[in-house]
């Protein structure tokens, strides 16, 4: 988890809770009730006053001491810094309009920020604040239930970032899966991927036994017969699925003790924290941490190295590196599950790269820019092996690996990024394909077609568009979106 560090820029409220803007509202607003000016109370408290400015606005997060100083030299206690509420109506507007200017929603309208200083007129300071909520009224409105599923992937995402994707606790329950079914390094401290015949020992372990059948319900990788502790598999069509993967992440919620989901936000969780724990059953911390310090030392960092060593897919290998690379390697970095369309599926990030995000701050259904090695990436000819990439970005240049994967009846790509300086670390560093992006900022980027294609064909183009239909539908209804529960119910019947 990120820790509390003085004098660090933030955009809202720090880790603990400190609504940073309300506080410097207050303070300025205590400053004027004196009256100081800014000079007068940043030498009384032995600062200089854009330090003190950045406060006010909520743009710094000052050392406890120096805000004794500051009530001290005010005239209040500390408490009343931290006040739950804005000291008058106008302080209440201005917190409210600078909140919103700092939102993703905000960010998404490309406007330029209002300055919110007191020669803004309260009725005009009114007028944005009730155009801002009437704005985030009639979006919510107008999509409810995707909407609501978009919220829960953005907090959940965020959560992620927060810990580094790191989750100690559910990294101490799969080692003490592991230790009780002797599951360890092989000779000479070798890593051994995890066998079928060990995953199978977890659930007789754990008091479940596996039957396998010719068909499961609809929208289902496994069933788990909780009266009887029997879990039943099926064997995939194409043998994309790992067997291994989808037994643990059904064990995985019982480990958990997961309760049926009340809404969509704990069904989400509840599936990431399930699969998080699969991924360290079967990359455990311990030896996956050290193979990964290796390749570091060796300048030869690969996810494909990380995936042939434990025997698992491409995709399980990127999302274990960013569980392990920070805490571990001390390497940030980004990760994205792009369909050939140029539309994130799924993505993570702490290294300070900017997806596109819509309103919400969702990131999920977005379009990523086509300069980008996700993008780049459909039209390398060699499939083989990873297609590597300098990017040059307004938030830095970032080198990224990336690789194509068949799913069900699509493509994807599957890449994970490190700003510049952490590329030293990859095998592949060496790359000569470069590219530059100005998305999502720049619509010109590659959002908008080049002049000398519009002035042709504009006007005189009309394609024919699939209907994804599935995007106007709502959620799928239960607490296990889209599963039947009398199909489940039936197929357990059938199988007592």
């Amino acid at each position: 988890m990120t820790h509390m560090r003085s004098g660090r820029s933030v955009d809202e409220e720090s880790d603990e809770g400190v609504d940073l803007i309300a506080l410097g509202r207050r303070v300025r607003h205590l400053r004027k009730k004196q009256p100081m000016t800014l000079d007068d109370l940043a030498e009384a408290v032995g600062t200089v006053p854009s330090q003190l400015s950045l406060l006010e606005n909520g743009r710094r997060e000052p050392k406890l001491s120096q805000l004794r100083q500051i009530a001290k030299t005010l005239g209040v206690g500390v408490d009343e810094l931290f006040g739950a509420e804005p000291p008058n109506r106008r302080a209440a507007l201005e917190i409210e309009l600078e909140k919103t200017q700092r939102g993703p929603l905000y960010a998404a309208l490309n406007l330029p920020n209002v300055r919110i200083s007191s020669r803004l007129p309260t009725d005009a300071l009114e007028s944005l604040v009730a155009l801002q909520r009437e704005l985030k009224r009639r979006l919510e409105e107008q999509a409810a239930t995707p909407e609501e599923a978009r919220r829960a992937n953005t907090e959940l995402r965020e959560e992620q970032r927060a810990k580094n994707n790191y989750y100690p606790e559910l990294e101490k329950q799969a080692a003490e899966l592991l230790a009780a079914v002797r599951h360890d390094a092989g000779p000479g401290g070798q890593h051994r991927p995890l066998s079928h015949h060990k995953a199978a020992d977890i659930a007789e372990h754990l008091g479940y036994s596996i039957r396998y059948v010719s068909r499961l319900p609809h929208e289902t990788q496994s069933v788990t017969d909780q009266r009887n502790m029997v879990i039943y598999l099926t064997q995939s069509a194409t043998g994309a699925r790992d067997a291994r993967s989808v037994l643990l992440q059904a064990l995985a919620h019982r480990v958990l003790k997961h309760e049926a989901p009340g809404d969509y936000s704990e069904f989400l969780r509840q599936r990431v924290y399930a699969n998080y724990l699969a991924g360290a059953l079967l990359m455990p911390e311990a030896s996956t941490t050290d193979f990964l310090q290796q390749a570091k030392r060796s300048k030869e960092l690969a996810i494909e190295d990380l995936r042939d060593a434990f025997a698992v897919s491409y995709e399980s290998a990127a999302h274990r590196f960013t569980n392990l690379a920070t805490e571990h390697l001390g390497i940030t970095c980004h990760f994205q599950k792009v369909h050939e369309s140029g539309i994130i599926h799924k993505a993570y990030e702490n290294d300070g790269v900017r997806f596109p995000t819509d309103h919400s701050g969702a990131i999920e259904g977005q379009t990523i820019c086509r300069h980008w090695t996700s993008r780049e990436v459909f039209d390398v000819e060699d499939k083989f092996r990873s297609f590597d990439q300098y990017t040059d970005t307004p938030r830095g240049t970032f080198w990224c690996t990336a690789r194509t994967e068949s799913h069900s009846s699509s493509v994807y790509s599957l890449s994970i990024g490190v700003p510049f300086e952490h590329a030293k670390w990859f095998r592949g560093r060496a790359t000569g394909f470069r590219s530059k992006s100005r998305c999502p900022d720049d619509p010109t980027c590659c959002r908008i077609p080049p002049a000398e294609l519009s002035e042709v064909w504009d006007g005189h183009a009309w394609p024919t568009a699939r209907a994804n239909t599935h995007l106007l539908a709502a959620m799928p209804q239960g607490a296990f979106p889209g599963v039947d529960s009398e199909e489940v119910y039936r197929f357990l019947q059938s199988q007592s």
